[in-house]
C-alpha cells in the first residue's frame, strides 16, 4: 500500500472526483484541520438534501413494496446490479425532480392511509363506547333540566333497577331520585339517574361512592345518531383508504426509476461528504488517501488525463487500510477472513490456506455426493444467470468449491443422497442391496470405520495445525525474529511431528516408535532449555521451560477438536440414510410411492440445511480458533477505496 497526494487545480475539481469514483483505485482520508493556507468547503446543507432525498426514495420504496411486493423473490438478492452508460447518468439527473415529486406523492398517500387508520381504530372504540346507550334518546353529555339534574354513567357492578335503587338508597335515605337502566352485563351498569335540582349536590356524593363513573367522550348528540354518523365516517375513511392504495397502485411503475434516482443521490452524497474533508486555496485542492501499489501507475494516468494535476507517492504508515488480492481459487474466501479481521501490517495473507482448508474440512463434514452436485449446480447457475455483483459471487463461488469437496468425499464415504441408489433399487426390486455392493470403488463407512476415520479427522487436524505454525515460523523470519521462529515454533513444529511418529509406531513399527520418542524428548529438552530465556535469573528460566512443557495439553485439546470432522460427516449421512429409511414405510402402492416421493424430498431439504450449516459454522471455528490462534494477530483496515456506492445500478466501464 502506498500513500499518495494528489494537487490538482480547482476548477477540474468535478471531473476528477467523478472519474476517481468511478476507478474506485483510491481511499481518501480526511484530517481533522486543514493546512495552513487552505480552508474547507461547507457543502454540509447540500449533503443534507441530498441524504434526505435518498432518505425520501427509501420511504417511497417501502411504500410501494408494501403495496405491490417487487416480483422475484428470494432469488432477487443474488441478481447483480444494472449496468448504466455514464452518459445515463445525466438522464438520471435530469429527472430527479420529477421522481422526487412521485415519492412525496407517495409518502402523502400513504400518510393519507396511516391517518385514517388511526381514526378508524378512534371510531372503534367510540362505537365500542357508544353501543351501551342505543337505546337513551337523549344526549350524553345532557347534566340538567329546568327542574331536574341529570346524571349519565356506569357503575362497576351488575345491577336490576331494584338492586340498583336499593344501593342508592342505602347509601342515602334521604335523596329522592327515580333510576333508569339502559344496558347491563357481567362488570357494568350503564344507568339515567334524576334527581331534584337541589339535591344535585348530595346526588353527587352518594354515587361517587357507589363508584359512579360518567362516560369518556359524552357527545352532543343522541347516542344512536351519533352512532350512525361515526359508522358514515368510517366508509368514508375506508373508501379514500382504498382510492389511496389504488392511487399507490398506479405509482408502481416509477419503482425502477426511484431506485436509480436513490443511488444517484447516494452518490452524490458521497462525493459531497469527500469534498467537505478536502483542503481548498483560491485556485486548487489537495487529495490525501492511500491506494495499492500495483494501481499508482493507473491512478497516475487517470489523473492527468483528467485535470491538471502532481501526484506524490510514498510509503504507507503502519496504519494504513490493506487490500487483499488473491487467485480466482482462494479469492472467495476472502470473505471468511474479513468476517474475524482484516491481516495487520505484520501478518501474512492466509487466505490461499484458509481457503484450501476450508474447502476440504466443508466437504468432509457435509460428505455426500449428491448434496454436493446440487450445491455446484445451483451456484453455477446462479452465477450464469443472474450475474451477481462481486461479492455476491464469490459468496457463490465459496459454496460452489465447497460443493465440489462434498462430492468428493462423498463418494469416499460412498454417501448419494445418503444411501439413496441402494434404496430406490430395494424399494422397486424387493432386493437387498448396499451401496458398498452397488459402487466400483472401494469406500469407507464412517459407521462401520469410525476409529479409523476419527485417526485419520486427526491426521488432517495435525497437519492442519503445523500449517498455521509454519505461517507463523515464515512471519518470525520476516522480522528476523530468530528465537521465536526456532526456539518458540520449530521445536514445537517438530515436537507434534515427534508425537505423529510415535503414535504411527505403536500401530506400525517398533523403530518409528523410538524414533518418535528421541524426537519428542529432544524438542522437550530444547524447551526446557530456551522457553525461560528473557528470565534474567537461573531459576526464573528453569521455571519458564518447565511452564511451557504445560502448552502440551492445550495442542491435545486442539488436536481432539477435529474430531468434528468425524462427528458431523457421520451425522449427515446417518440422517440420509433415515430418512432414505422412512419414505419407504409405506410399501410399494400408490399411497406408499407419494409418501416416498414426499419423505425423500423433504427429508433431505432439511438435512441438507442443518448440515451444511452445521458444516459451514463448525469449519469455520477450525480456522479460526485452532489455526489463527497459532499465528494471525488481524487488526487490519479493510480498504475501502472511494467508489460508487450504489444498490441498484453500476457505471460501465469502459471497454
Amino acid at each position: 500500500m502506498k500513500s499518495v497526494r494528489i494537487i490538482a487545480l480547482r476548477q477540474d475539481r468535478k471531473r476528477l472526483l467523478e472519474h476517481l469514483q468511478d476507478s474506485a483505485l483510491m481511499q481518501i482520508s480526511k484530517s481533522e484541520k486543514s493546512r495552513d493556507g487552505f480552508n474547507r468547503v461547507d457543502l454540509s446543507s447540500q449533503t443534507q438534501v441530498f441524504e434526505r432525498n435518498v432518505n425520501l426514495t427509501e420511504q417511497a420504496l417501502k411504500i410501494l413494496a408494501s403495496v405491490s411486493p417487487e416480483k422475484g423473490g428470494m432469488l432477487a438478492s443474488f441478481k447483480g446490479r444494472q449496468e448504466v452508460d455514464p452518459d445515463e447518468i445525466g438522464v438520471i439527473a435530469s429527472n430527479s425532480k420529477d421522481v422526487i415529486a412521485v415519492c412525496t406523492r407517495l409518502t402523502e398517500l400513504d400518510k393519507k392511509r396511516s391517518d385514517n387508520a388511526a381514526e378508524q381504530v378512534r371510531i372503534k372504540t367510540q362505537l365500542a363506547q357508544l353501543e351501551a346507550w342505543q337505546n337513551l334518546d337523549i344526549p350524553l353529555n345532557t347534566t340538567e333540566t329546568q327542574s331536574t339534574a341529570v346524571f349519565i354513567g356506569s357503575f362497576p357492578t351488575l345491577y336490576t333497577e331494584s338492586a340498583l335503587k336499593e344501593a342508592i338508597a342505602a347509601e342515602n335515605p334521604k335523596l329522592c331520585f327515580e333510576t333508569e337502566i339502559q344496558h347491563s352485563e357481567a362488570a357494568m351498569t350503564c344507568a339515567v339517574i334524576f334527581v331534584p335540582k337541589s339535591q344535585k349536590q348530595m346526588a353527587e356524593e352518594t354515587l361517587r361512592a357507589l363508584s359512579f363513573a360518567k362516560p369518556m367522550s359524552p357527545t352532543s348528540k343522541i347516542p344512536k345518531t351519533k352512532a350512525e354518523r361515526l359508522r358514515e365516517k368510517s366508509e368514508r375513511l375506508t373508501r379514500e383508504t382504498e382510492e389511496a392504495t389504488a392511487a399507490i397502485e398506479g405509482l408502481v411503475e416509477h419503482r425502477h426509476d426511484i431506485q436509480i434516482t436513490q443511488d444517484y443521490f447516494r452518490i452524490r452524497t458521497d462525493k459531497y461528504k469527500v469534498i467537505n474533508g478536502l483542503d481548498h486555496s483560491k485556485h486548487v485542492f489537495i487529495i490525501e488517501g492511500y491506494v495499492p501499489e500495483e494501481d499508482c501507475e493507473k491512478l497516475e494516468k487517470l489523473c492527468t488525463r483528467v485535470a491538471t494535476c502532481a501526484l506524490e507517492f510514498w510509503d504507507a504508515p503502519e496504519d494504513a487500510p490493506v487490500k487483499l488480492k488473491n487467485n480466482k481459487f482462494a479469492e472467495p474466501a476472502q470473505s471468511i477472513l474479513t468476517m474475524y479481521s482484516p491481516p495487520g501490517r505484520a501478518d501474512i495473507d492466509p487466505t490461499p490456506v484458509l481457503a484450501f482448508f476450508f474447502y476440504f474440512f466443508f466437504g468432509m463434514m457435509f460428505s455426500d455426493a449428491g448434496y454436493g452436485v446440487l450445491m455446484v449446480v445451483a451456484t453455477t447457475l446462479m452465477i450464469k444467470f443472474f450475474k451477481p455483483d462481486k461479492k455476491m459471487r464469490n459468496n457463490l463461488k465459496l459454496f460452489q468449491y465447497c460443493g465440489v469437496s462434498t462430492i468428493l468425499w462423498g463418494l469416499v464415504f460412498g454417501s448419494i443422497f445418503g444411501d439413496a441408489p441402494a434404496t430406490i433399487y430395494n424399494y422397486f426390486t424387493g432386493a437387498n442391496g448396499t451401496m458398498a455392493q452397488m459402487l466400483p470403488w472401494p469406500t469407507l463407512d464412517p459407521q462401520k470405520d469410525a476409529l479409523l476415520l476419527m485417526i485419520v479427522s486427526i491426521a488432517f487436524g495435525l497437519v492442519h495445525i503445523l500449517v498455521g505454525m509454519g505461517c507463523k515460523f515464515i512471519m518470525c523470519i520476516r522480522q528476523k525474529d530468530w528465537g521465536g521462529a526456532f526456539f518458540d515454533t520449530g521445536l514445537w513444529m517438530l515436537m507434534l511431528v515427534g508425537f505423529a511418529v510415535l503414535a504411527a509406531g505403536i500401530a506400525l513399527s517398533p523403530a518409528l516408535l523410538t524414533v518418535g520418542a528421541v524426537i519428542a524428548i529432544a524438542c522437550a529438552v530444547g524447551l526446557l532449555l530456551t522457553q525461560g530465556r528473557k528470565s534474567k535469573s537461573i531459576g526464573g528460566k528453569i521455571v519458564g521451560g518447565l511452564a511451557s512443557l504445560y502448552d502440551v495439553t492445550g495442542y491435545i485439546s486442539d488436536l481432539l477438536s477435529y474430531s468434528r470432522l468425524l462427528a458431523l460427516g457421520l451425522t449427515t449421512g446417518v440422517m440420509a440414510q433415515v430418512f432414505n429409511m422412512l419414505s419407504t414405510m409405506m410399501g410399494r402402492s400408490v399411497v406408499g410411492f407419494i409418501f416416498f416421493i414426499l419423505i425423500f424430498v423433504v427429508g433431505h431439504l432439511v438435512n441438507i440445511g442443518l448440515n451444511a450449516l452445521g458444516s459451514y459454522v463448525h469449519t469455520m471455528r477450525l480456522q479460526y480458533v485452532e489455526m489463527f490462534g497459532k499465528f494471525y494477530e488481524g487488526g487490519g483496515k479493510e480498504f475501502e477505496p472511494f467508489s460508487l456506492q450504489s444498490k441498484y445500478i453500476k457505471i460501465q466501464e469502459d471497454k
